[in-house]
């Protein structure tokens, strides 16, 4: 592969490199609830670290571990003979007719993602509890608490290895023979346990057959745990075992005890017998009982310095690839809660805000690994049976989101779970497509899970179209497969993954889309995710024709696929059809009050101020409209973003945040970076209820959601770097607040790797490494003078773009 190197300064300046520092979450107290505890992870396994002195808490999961079994592909025979009633109510504009029969078209919910059970650790403390303190590091990944009793210190360290495939909690008292504590378990299903030797507890279960989502009420039974035909449930086998330790150690099924030690160390192994979305996990599955085994044994030949200093080498290769400094990243020297409490209050924190931007990245290390499941709806930290909306992968914005900034910050393999995954819903999307609607290819509704669902959910009838009805599941997820390609240009992946899939997709919606009156191809029934229109009539509904979310996600999929095609010189045909449909789309438009349209008509919202802006997936992520190339529709977005407000749940901020990046306008996606971080959750306080940032960071729909605090490091990318546009755009949403900082290792499609400096908002130094070689070709917003030997020229006209106007410079370096 072809690497070169290009630097470029502006004259006269210079700016010494920002330390990476600030990386450390901490508290002077326990976690009092589930969104003040600390996440760890190695991908696979997740802990929610408690941090209580006597009584300590650590909430376990394995990503694997769902209720249920492989989809029934034919959930409704009856369907496909409604979707031309449908159409038929739609276009003699009946909408209240569509919306019901559109019910008909609906299959089964999907399944829950489940936790792995609870390790309780109790310290018999002889006396009050002074000096507290915990933290969670995410420069190495490790949890830490620490406090004492008397002139005791008392020391707990946490980290889950991805080599060793292991949990480690090791446990020091200052003074010889203070160390007295019980290991125990509990678990949200039945369990059985069992003891091996004298130093080892073993639990055994299983998931649940099925699980109703938290919000269906009307079953009497919504957690089943027997399947008569041996299918259903996930079998399960996690083990304690005592690695080290200088005290006296006894076992039972109550626990294990370890008496008169200054040292122990602690082994959590787990085992699942998931194998795969279209294998029954309980007669077909994995040996549980071996994997767990395996894994433990393997750590036990290893001491624990050695354990660590592998994890943290494993975490690091991807963590620290990208280092961000804002405003010299000045150091609080403050509980993180309580920086929290001061910058709602309207305090300053710079690096609150690169901490913020680091978590996120450090949550995606911690739950999507190579080989692995996607990061679901809380990654893969849950504590119940019936989490929020399953935390399943709800694809009409919140899956896509957990994997926004994955390129743009340097943890291009992390994709791959994702990747994979479409693959799989791709199977079970072509059965629901042939099925539902007599259709090609393959797509998927609203919900997935981890057996690859793919039908409209709602429960054949039961749930409100709104959701439940919407199409364009698999559209919108081929537009990874298609920029993990314009990151990395790897054009055997594009060959032989990302096109297969992303034609097939493109082949539904070919199916998918009907001519209206005047020629233009819509989509039919349609809607905009969970959104209510009113008719000029004043008819309430939500099935529609042609929303521009959409007409949007069709339009990026074309484009995409037909650029694929062109690289890869193939299917010359097939990109012919495609570009002749792409110019029969149903066009955007903009409506009366100078917003961006939402519906095929003129309409108006049952709620203006509603959380999701789905039509604005053309802003983003798509590429459809730009301040550069469409400057009409995008004051025409940002006339729909003023009227929207700035209210919502936290994932609702975190995409407009991305949305405003987009517009090149830093100070009002900055204002919601801010509001992003309020507080929330803090019980006793003012800061109870409400979206936001819990006391550990984790975004706050509330509930907790991991997509918001995803896209809330996509955000912050965002304004700092864009390379959507057919260029690499330079800090193009530069806030006012962020007057100089430091990013290195960010990564912008064409395989170009980036450090910027800046200083008033103006680049002091630029460097690009390029992986592929080639043209690149940049923004600034100030005039560069070029280091090296490479060419640097003015661009006129570049990729068939003019633009309105270009502040500071737009260069063309020449064979990179």
């Amino acid at each position: 592969m072809k690497k070169t190197f290009l630097a470029i300064l502006m004259l006269g300046v210079t700016l010494g490199s920002f330390a990476q520092k600030n990386l450390t979450l901490w508290y002077k107290q326990p976690a009092r609830n589930w969104n003040e505890a600390l996440p760890i992870g190695n991908g696979r396994i997740g802990a929610m670290i408690f941090g209580r002195p006597a009584n300590e808490l650590i909430q376990l999961n394995e990503q694997t571990l769902w209720s249920g079994k492989p989809v029934n592909n034919h959930p409704n025979p009856d369907a496909s003979r409604y979707l031309q009633q449908v159409r038929e109510a739609l276009f003699n504009e009946d909408y209240a007719k569509a919306e019901q029969l559109t019910q008909k078209l609906q299959g089964l919910y999907s399944e829950a993602y489940q936790p792995l059970g609870d390790l309780l650790l109790k310290q018999d403390l002889k006396g009050e509890v002074s000096d507290y303190y915990r933290d969670l590091n995410i420069n190495n990944a490790t949890a830490a608490t620490r406090f004492k009793v008397g002139n005791t210190e008392f020391t707990r360290e946490f980290f889950v290895s991805a080599p060793a495939q292991v949990m480690v909690i090791h446990l020091k008292a200052s003074t010889k023979g203070a160390l007295n504590f019980t290991a125990s378990t509990k678990a949200q299903h039945p369990i059985k346990k069992s003891v091996l030797g004298t130093d080892q507890l073993v639990v055994r279960g299983k998931t649940p057959a099925h699980a109703d989502p938290n919000y269906v009420d009307y079953n009497p039974t919504p957690v089943i745990y027997e399947d008569p035909t041996g299918c259903g449930g996930v079998r399960f086998d996690w083990r304690i075992k005592v690695k080290s330790t200088d005290g006296k150690v006894s076992t039972d099924t109550s626990g294990i005890s370890i008496s008169g030690a200054s040292d122990a160390v602690l082994i959590i192994s787990v085992g699942s017998s998931f194998n795969g979305f279209d294998k029954c996990p309980d007669s077909e599955g994995k040996d549980e009982k071996a994997i767990a085994e395996k894994y433990l044994q393997a750590s036990l030949k290893q001491n624990i310095d050695v354990l660590k200093q592998a994890h943290i080498a494993d975490y690091q290769r991807y963590f620290k690839r990208v280092s961000f400094s804002l405003n010299g990243n000045p150091s609080v020297d403050l509980p993180t809660d309580e920086r929290l409490i001061q910058y709602v209050n309207g305090a300053k924190d710079s690096a609150l805000e690169s901490l913020y931007f680091q978590f996120g990245r450090y949550l995606l290390i911690s739950c999507s690994r190579p080989d692995g499941i996607p990061a679901n709806l809380q990654g893969i930290w849950n504590n119940s049976v019936r989490p929020p909306w399953s935390s399943n992968f709800t694809t009409n914005i919140n899956t896509e989101m957990n994997y926004w900034m994955v390129e743009m910050c340097n943890l291009s393999e992390l994709h791959t779970p994702l990747l994979k995954w479409i693959g799989y819903m791709a199977k079970t999307g072509k059965e629901t497509t042939k099925h539902f609607y007599n259709a090609r290819g393959w797509t998927v509704h609203h919900n997935s899970d981890i057996w690859g669902l793919s039908n409209p959910v709602g429960d054949k009838g039961k749930g409100s179209p709104s959701w439940a009805n919407w199409a364009m599941g698999g559209a919108w997820l081929s537009q990874h497969l298609w920029e993990h390609y314009a990151f990395t240009g790897d054009k055997n992946y594009l060959a032989n993954t990302a096109y297969p899939l992303m034609k097939e997709a493109a082949i539904f919606c070919e199916d998918w889309l009907v001519e209206d009156k005047n020629g233009y191809l819509v989509t039919a029934p349609s809607t905009s995710p969970e959104n209510i229109f009113i008719t000029e009539k004043g008819l309430k509904g939500s099935v529609s024709v042609a929303t521009t979310m959409d007409m949007a996600i069709i339009w990026d999929l074309f484009t995409n696929t037909i650029e694929a095609s062109e690289k890869l010189g193939i299917d010359e045909a097939f990109r012919k059809e495609l570009i002749a449909k792409k110019a029969k789309l149903y066009p955007l438009h903009i409506g009366k009050k100078g917003n961006l349209q939402e519906w095929y008509k003129d309409w108006e919202d049952e709620d203006p101020q509603h959380r999701h802006v789905s039509h604005l997936f053309a802003l983003h992520p798509s590429r459809q409209i730009s301040p550069l190339r469409t400057p009409e529709f995008s004051n025409a977005a940002k006339k729909t973003l003023e009227i929207r407000g700035d209210d919502g749940t936290g994932w609702s901020k975190s995409w407009k945040i991305n949305f405003w990046a987009r517009l090149h306008d830093g100070n009002h996606a900055y204002k919601l970076v801010r509001e992003l971080l309020k507080l929330t959750g803090m019980e006793g306080t003012n800061y109870t209820k409400g979206g936001g940032t819990y006391p550990n960071l984790f975004c706050a729909h509330p509930p907790f959601q991991i997509d918001g605090n995803f896209g809330g490091t996509s955000g912050i990318s965002e304004m700092i770097l864009q390379s959507h546009d057919g260029l690499i755009n330079i800090l193009p949403a530069i806030p006012d607040d962020w007057q100089e900082g430091e990013i290195k290792g960010m990564k912008a499609r064409g395989g170009f790797e980036i450090d910027i400096t800046w200083k008033n908002k103006q680049v002091t130094q630029l460097t690009i490494r390029s992986s592929l070689g080639g043209n690149c070709i940049i923004k600034t917003p100030n005039t560069l003078q070029l280091t090296g030997k490479q060419s640097l020229k003015k661009a006129k006209n570049f990729n068939a773009y003019e633009f309105q106007t270009v502040k500071g410079g737009v260069y063309v370096l020449k064979s990179l």
